[in-house]
């Protein structure tokens, strides 16, 4: 976990990660990259190193963008028949598509055990593209507002900020 601590924004700042100290409990996991009992002792290091982040006032935004195996390969198609986003799609890709149900479990286990009063995730419903954004906007403000709160930060009125 300590290798994300470099990457971790200055006071005011924001920093966007995709994944981040989730590959232990997720792709390392599924492919057998870490043992069970590395993968089961990650949740409890995951939630430990999230408090200790939230109790240095840093604001942790959890997004889970959900989608169905029959949206996710339509997308897959439509990506392979576009030739400027195909190089998006790797064999690794449909590799991985072969362990929907695999990642399915990973995926439930993680939101149960690392969603805290803290750092809650967000699920956010993703077949719709246009919806899934406005959703995460939502999340961000809400969690925004949630930090600013529980550490006694003040955000300024809409009117002074030109809204």
């Amino acid at each position: 976990l300590q290798r994300f601590g470099a990457w971790l924004p200055g006071r005011g700042g924001m920093a966007v990660f995709d994944r981040t100290w989730y590959g232990r409990v997720l792709v390392e996991r599924v492919e057998g990259f870490a043992t069970t009992e590395q993968w089961q002792r990650a949740y409890s290091e995951i939630v430990d190193y999230e408090r200790s982040l939230s109790l240095e006032g840093l604001i942790i935004v959890k997004l889970w963008l959900e989608i169905s195996p029959e949206m996710q390969l339509k997308r897959f198609k439509q990506r392979q028949a576009d030739p400027l986003k195909a190089w998006k799609l790797t064999d690794e890709d449909w590799r991985n598509r072969d362990r929907w149900d695999d990642y399915s479990e990973a995926v439930d286990e993680m939101l149960d055990r690392t969603s805290t009063d803290w750092a809650p995730w967000h699920v956010i419903a993703a077949e719709q593209k246009r919806f899934a954004r406005i959703a995460v906007i939502d999340a961000v403000i809400e969690e925004i507002e949630r930090g600013c709160a529980s550490h006694n930060f003040a955000l300024p009125p809409a009117s002074d900020i030109g809204l």
